[in-house]
């Protein structure tokens, strides 16, 4: 017998269907709700609504899980490379080895970026942030590589969605480089996927690029990390935008824009933005500590808490080590850095960080990590929009394979002023 749940309006009482996950979540099925009742649900930020059903990304913030296709996170970091992670996102299994040397040598064989649109990167603002200039440019792509009739749409989608995950790190150290001025560095086919954008950013005539190893390991890592998230902000703006059946290139433009925000991919930004205010405030941690516990200041400590995770995030346990790791190696002398480790060594030990949920997050971790790395801060999100793009791809392509799609559109509760006449202006 299947589970119901009553909702009784009016002395009437109508019956809603009770939906189980395959991990025990349950949710109220409204599909129907307005139809039956006249009734719409109110629900603001979707906070308790679900928006698909969904078998890529699993996630449980209470115990601090979160799986790829089933695998834990912390089992890819460890073990997987992002490509291979990317594979497993986009199809929904492990590749073998043969699968996984194909994907390889499409995504070498798509590195390179028409050289025509170097024009336009050339032509933006010296002070347009990297995100707007990356959302233009995946735009873009569509007009450069429009759609082969001759292609079945299976293998067309399977070209596209290659085509972005190579060609979008080669225009993010493209546009890095244009940026400082500096001459382009061209993908090579001997180099991984994170070796060849650590190459393509820091290789120069008169200085050439040393890939480190240890490097390359913490860049698989953050984009592993960072793959997928379930129905965050971006990727139900790829999903939404989507749903209209545009393009990938559009959809996924969308995502980048809405990763953009300060509370979303930002935020390891603006983590390094506070920690150089801590730094500029003489260094001392009490004062901004203080602050953060205040009810009635506005101010925040950035990297700390999550609106999923009420525990420690999976991810910035793994970013942890990591983030040490690297920073043992590089043995940096950085006061931000140093700022970072005593702020993590005092909140995980204050009461009211542990009371109230406020555990280091991986944008915390993640924006150490880049900076110690030699990634400048306006490229932060741009390294998340890398990483979060085979999430984002294999979130459209399950809306798209989905025969029960429908276009996405939430309803409102209109609280505005009734029907009054139109006054004509002499009469204003």
């Amino acid at each position: 017998m299947k589970e119901e749940a009553k909702l009784t309006v009016g002395g009437k009482t109508y019956k809603l269907p009770v939906i189980t996950g395959s991990e025990g979540e349950r949710a109220i099925d409204i599909s129907k709700l307005r139809k039956e009742t006249g009734l719409v649900t109110l629900d603001p930020g979707f906070v308790n609504t679900a928006n698909c059903r969904s078998n890529i990304t699993f996630v449980d913030g209470e115990k601090g899980i979160l799986r790829y296709r089933g695998i834990p996170v912390e089992q890819l970091a460890e073990h997987s490379s992002f490509v291979e992670t990317a594979y497993l996102l986009i199809n929904g299994k492990l590749p073998t080895q043969k699968q996984l040397n194909r994907f390889s040598i499409l995504l070498n064989d798509n590195s390179l970026v028409h050289e025509d649109m170097r024009a336009f990167f050339q032509n933006f603002p010296r002070a347009a942030h990297p995100m707007g200039i990356l959302s233009s440019m995946v735009n873009a792509l569509r007009a450069f590589y429009p759609e082969i009739p001759e292609r079945s749409d299976e293998e067309e989608v399977d070209i596209t969605m290659t085509r972005l995950l190579s060609k979008v790190r080669t225009m993010a150290a493209m546009s890095y480089k244009i940026f400082k001025g500096h001459s382009l560095v061209y993908p090579r086919a001997d180099f991984s996927y994170p070796a060849n954008f650590l190459n393509m950013m820091f290789d120069s005539p008169v200085k050439p690029y040393t890939i480190d190893e240890d490097l390359v390991k913490a860049l698989n890592v953050f984009w592993i990390l960072h793959a997928d998230h379930e129905q965050n902000c971006s990727t139900a703006s790829v999903r939404l935008v989507g749903s209209a059946r545009v393009n990938l290139y559009a959809a996924i433009s969308a995502g980048i824009c809405a990763l953009w925000g300060p509370l979303h991919g930002g935020a390891n930004q603006a983590v390094v933005q506070m920690l150089n205010d801590i730094h500029e405030g003489g260094g001392k941690l009490t004062p901004f500590i203080a602050r953060a516990k205040d009810k009635n200041d506005p101010f925040r400590l950035m990297g700390f808490g999550h609106r999923v995770y009420k525990t420690f995030d999976p991810r910035g346990l793994v970013m942890k080590k990591i983030c040490d790791r690297v920073l043992k190696k590089l043995a940096l002398e950085d006061p931000l850095l140093d700022i970072a480790q005593r702020l993590e060594e005092v909140a995980i030990k204050d009461e009211y960080f542990v009371d109230h949920d406020l555990y280091p997050n991986i944008d915390f971790y993640s924006g150490i990590l880049l900076r110690a790395m030699g990634i400048p801060v306006p490229m932060f999100t741009v390294m998340f929009a890398i990483g979060r793009l085979p999430g984002w791809i294999s979130q459209w392509k399950e809306s798209m394979d989905n025969p029960k799609w429908k276009l996405e559109r939430p309803r409102q509760i209109y609280i505005g002023e009734k029907k009054k006449d139109y006054v004509p202006i002499a009469e204003r």
